[in-house]
């Protein structure tokens, strides 16, 4: 692990030690993602539809993660994961990464599919539901860890939910909140069975991460989403 001054004082680190499996993580969505840029086909042929999903074609709720809009979309989610990811690798090893990433993909999928099952049109593709789900593992992990050099963690994972509940009612942009929204309680339920004296030692950052997905399983209980 290398600290690049004066980012240190920021505590914001950089892995060089990533492990294979990240690596063969992120040359799957590029390889994936790559075929779909040139292929608008293949492209419909795996993205999340529900439409499709509905009619039977379940293996859209994977194979979506791997597609991206563009490269710029590929980008930030592979650079976020690249970064985030030796934390959760180091802590928890590979095994449990690898349950934490496609725990998060498939329950950014599923939240997608409950909250837009009557959306026959809905469309969605990326990785973030698994990339959220790793960082906020990595929250977990390490919750006062600056994200963005200056905010802690796990206030930002606070407010990153809170935003997304935001946008999610608001309906203002194409962005795939709900898979994200998903991806994050995934990661924050599977960290959590895999190192629980974290509930013990920070009971506050548990209970402040755990308040927005109760606000939010509230509101779609009142049909306010």
């Amino acid at each position: 692990m290398i600290c690049f001054r004066p980012l240190c004082n920021f505590t914001f680190y950089f892995y060089m030690d990533i492990d294979m499996v990240t690596i063969a993580i992120i040359a799957m969505n590029v390889i994936v993602s790559s075929k779909g840029f040139n292929d608008a086909s293949f492209f419909r042929k795996y993205e999340f539809h529900i439409g499709s999903i509905r009619a039977g074609e379940h293996y859209r709720m994977f194979t979506s993660a791997f597609l991206h809009a563009d490269l710029s979309h590929l980008m930030l989610n592979m650079i976020t994961l690249f970064f985030f990811a030796p934390v959760v690798v180091s802590t928890l090893g590979t095994v449990s990464f690898l349950l934490v990433y496609f725990a998060s993909l498939f329950a950014g999928s599923l939240l997608t599919l409950f909250f837009h099952k009557n959306d026959y049109a809905y469309r969605a593709i990326g990785a973030s539901g698994a990339v959220v789900g790793i960082l906020f593992a990595s929250v977990l992990i390490d919750p006062d860890r600056k994200i963005n050099f200056f905010i802690p963690g796990y206030i930002f994972a606070i407010l990153y939910l809170l935003v997304s509940i935001y946008a999610m009612k608001s309906k203002r942009d194409n962005i795939g909140h709900t898979a994200h929204f998903g991806g994050a309680i995934g990661g924050y339920f599977i960290t959590l069975t895999k190192i629980p004296n974290v509930i013990y030692d920070r009971p506050l950052v548990v209970i402040g991460m755990a308040i927005p997905i109760v606000v939010l399983f509230i509101l779609a209980r009142m049909g306010k989403l």
